[in-house]
C-alpha cells in the first residue's frame, strides 16, 4: 500500500510538471488547456481542477450559451433601429462586455449618436450625453459641491453629480473640448471613480464611455492626447452606408411609425463579464498578440519594415490586453471556450490603430497605422516553443 501511495504521488508530480508550461499560458490555474497549432485546437484537451476555483465544463457551456444569447438579443434589438454599421455595432458590444471604452470616428450624420443611444436603450441602462464644446469645464462633466440649507438653517456642502454618473456615456465630439476638460474623463475611464474636493465618488456599474469625433472638420478642435487615446479599448470607423442601406434608412425614418427598442433583461451582466476574462488562452496564442504589438515598435527586432521607417512610438501593453479581451469574446460567440490566433488577428486594426504614433516622415508620406498593421498581420505567426 505504501509503494502504491508513493507511485501515486510520483505520478501526480510528473503530471504537474507536464502541465505547468501549458498552465502558464492559460492565465488561470483552473482552466481548460488545449494544444494549439496555427490558432486552431488539436485533439489534446485536458481539464485541470483547482480546489479554490473548480471549473465545471457543463457550467462553462451553460454560461457561454447564456453569453451568446444575451449578446445576440442586444444586437438584434439594436439592428431594429440601426441600418448597416455591422462592424461598429460589433465593436461597441465587444467594448461593453470587455469593460472597455470605444472611440467612434466618422463623418456627421452617419448615426454615431444613434448607435450609442440605441445600445443604452437595448441594455436598459442609464444614458447620458455630454456635448463637448470649447467652453465646457471639468465641473460640467464631473459635478460640483453646492451649499445646501436644511430646515434648521444650517448650511452644508452637498455633491451634485454631473452627467458622467451614468452607465453609458456619449462624449459627443470629444475633440472640440480643451485638453483640461478632456482630461476630466481620464480618472473616470481608468479608475472608475471621480474625485471632487478630496472625496472619491464611484461610477455606476457597468460604466462605458463611447466618444465620437469628426475626422473631416479639424478647425477649432483639440486632438486627443496619446495618454487619453490609449485608454480607449477600441477605435471604430463608422463608414458611409451603401445604396440599399440608404433605402432602408429612408423606409425606417420617414414613415409614420419609427422602430423602437425593447430592453433586454440582463440579470447576470457582471457574471457575463467575468466569464470573458475566464476564457483560457495558451501561451502560443498569447504570443500572437505580443508579436503584433512588438511589430509596431521601430526599435524592436520583431518590427516590420514600415514601422522601422515611419513609426515614432508603437502600441502600448494596453494594446495586447485589448487584443486578448476582444479575442475571448469572439471565441465565446463562435462557440469555443478557448482563444485562437485568428480571433486575435480579427481585432488588430480596431485595437491598435489609435496606439501607433507616426514620425514626421510617416505623416509626410501619408502612411497610415492600418498599413503598418496589415504588414504585421501578413507576417508568419510565432511558432510554438515546443516545435
Amino acid at each position: 500500500m505504501i509503494r502504491s501511495r508513493i507511485a501515486e504521488v510520483g505520478s501526480r508530480k510528473l503530471e504537474e510538471a507536464f502541465l505547468a508550461p501549458l498552465l502558464r499560458g492559460a492565465g488561470r490555474p483552473s482552466s481548460t488547456v488545449s494544444r494549439v497549432t496555427n490558432g486552431r485546437q488539436s485533439g489534446i484537451r485536458t481539464q485541470v481542477a483547482n480546489d479554490s476555483n473548480p471549473m465545471d465544463p457543463r457550467e462553462n457551456e451553460q454560461r457561454a450559451a447564456e453569453f451568446c444569447e444575451t449578446y445576440q438579443r442586444l444586437r438584434s434589438g439594436m439592428e431594429k433601429v440601426l441600418v448597416g454599421q455591422d462592424e461598429a455595432v460589433r465593436g461597441v458590444l465587444t467594448a461593453f462586455f470587455a469593460e472597455g471604452h470605444a472611440l467612434l470616428e466618422g463623418a456627421p450624420g452617419l448615426g454615431k449618436t444613434a448607435l450609442v443611444h440605441t445600445l443604452a436603450a437595448a441594455a436598459g441602462l442609464d444614458f447620458s450625453r455630454i456635448q463637448f464644446t470649447p467652453d465646457l469645464m471639468p465641473s460640467d462633466i464631473i459635478g460640483t459641491n453646492l451649499i445646501m440649507e436644511d430646515e434648521h438653517g444650517r448650511k452644508r456642502f452637498q455633491f451634485e453629480p454631473g452627467p458622467i454618473f451614468a452607465n453609458i456615456i456619449l462624449a459627443d465630439e470629444i475633440n472640440r473640448a480643451t485638453p483640461k476638460t478632456q482630461s476630466a474623463l481620464l480618472e473616470a475611464m481608468q479608475e472608475k471613480h471621480a474625485t471632487v474636493a478630496g472625496i472619491s465618488h464611484p461610477m455606476k456599474k457597468p460604466f462605458l464611455v463611447l466618444a465620437t469625433q469628426n475626422p473631416i472638420e479639424m478647425e477649432g478642435t483639440y486632438p486627443l492626447p496619446e495618454a487619453q487615446l490609449d485608454r480607449f479599448l477600441l477605435k471604430l470607423h463608422v463608414n458611409y452606408p451603401n445604396g440599399d442601406e440608404l433605402h432602408e434608412i429612408l423606409q425606417r425614418t420617414t414613415r409614420e411609425f419609427s422602430p423602437t427598442v425593447t430592453p433586454v433583461e440582463m440579470k447576470n451582466a457582471t457574471a457575463l463579464r467575468e466569464l470573458v476574462r475566464a476564457v483560457p488562452a495558451v501561451r502560443e496564442v498569447e504570443a500572437r498578440a505580443v508579436q503584433l504589438v512588438l511589430a509596431t515598435h521601430p526599435d524592436r527586432k520583431e518590427s516590420v519594415p514600415l514601422a522601422k521607417k515611419f513609426v515614432r512610438y508603437g502600441a502600448s501593453p494596453r494594446g495586447a490586453q485589448a487584443l486578448m479581451l476582444c479575442a475571448k469574446i469572439t471565441a465565446l460567440l463562435d462557440g469555443r471556450y478557448h482563444v485562437a490566433q485568428s480571433d486575435i488577428d480579427a481585432w488588430a486594426l480596431p485595437a491598435l490603430r489609435h496606439r501607433i504614433i507616426l514620425n514626421f516622415e510617416g505623416e509626410a508620406e501619408g502612411v497610415t497605422a492600418e498599413a503598418i498593421l496589415q504588414e504585421a498581420l501578413a507576417g508568419a505567426p510565432p511558432q510554438s516553443e515546443s516545435t
